[in-house]
């Protein structure tokens, strides 16, 4: 038996998320059967992590047994004619014996965008969150600090708790807008060695209390501090969230 990494891209659009559901479409299921025609085996992969309804993978990673005579090379072919088109094999390696996508991964990073522009973008509308306001992008990047570091994130749970701790380490965050054409968007990127539910998506509703000035700077410490989903911001629009990659190996993290 060869042990696979397979490394996707997809568009989470019309897909209840990652994750095999009962009766809906979702991207684990659309992986295992094609995998499923290629190889004539019963596979079962394992992503690094449960992406939500509507949120889109630009380099998710996923880990499956099987005793196919193909090489990477024509695996990943097949995988390409016989997936849908928005779910795309950006690479497939053979691994060691024993690797597993989620458990080995060191850090992951996301990439979450709004777009403040006063107009809606019609072709971009299921890749970012509109915000009819603008924002103070640097004010945000400056608040965004304050989740850098080993911190207690359970007031940023979805229905807490989730796991068995909710704490987390935080490598790097960043709010940056835009140049040019790009002007009307304000992007946020955080790396860490683990999210919670809906994470990253309370970080962002959090931070755009900052951006649009009706907390201040230093009212995403406080809540850190409460420990109380209730003190945070909104939970953003999945369809602005991206899984940028996964690290296996030391975090990668840049540095604000």
């Amino acid at each position: 038996m060869r042990t696979f990494k397979l490394t996707l891209a997809y568009d989470g659009t019309d897909y209840a998320g990652w994750q095999m559901q009962s009766g809906k479409t979702t991207i684990q299921a659309a992986v295992e059967a094609a995998l499923a025609r290629i190889t004539g085996e019963s596979v079962r992969v394992a992503a690094s992590g449960r992406t939500d309804a509507g949120v889109h993978a630009l380099g998710q990673v996923v880990s499956f047994p099987s005793a196919t005579a193909l090489d990477v090379a024509t695996l990943r072919n097949a995988l390409v004619a016989e997936l849908p088109r928005d779910i795309v094999p950006l690479a497939v390696e053979e691994a060691p014996d024993g690797f597993h996508a989620r458990r080995d991964a060191t850090s992951k990073r996301y990439r979450y965008v709004i777009h403040d522009g006063e107009v809606p973008d019609v072709f971009r509308r299921q890749y970012c969150w509109h915000y009819r306001q603008r924002l103070d992008e640097a004010a945000m990047h400056r608040a965004a600090q304050t989740f850098v570091g080993t911190h207690d994130f359970r007031s940023f749970e979805t229905r807490w708790p989730q796991r068995s701790t909710s704490v987390r380490t935080i490598y790097d965050a960043a709010v940056r807008r835009g140049r040019g054409e790009e002007a009307d968007f304000v992007t946020f990127e955080v790396e860490g060695d683990g999210f919670l539910y809906n994470m990253v998506r309370a970080l962002v509703g959090t931070l755009v209390e900052v951006g649009r000035k009706t907390q201040t700077e230093t009212w995403p410490a406080e809540v850190l501090a409460a420990g109380d989903r209730r003190a945070a911001g909104m939970t953003a629009p999945a369809q602005g969230l991206f899984l940028v990659s996964v690290t296996y190996g030391p975090p990668r993290g840049r540095g604000g």
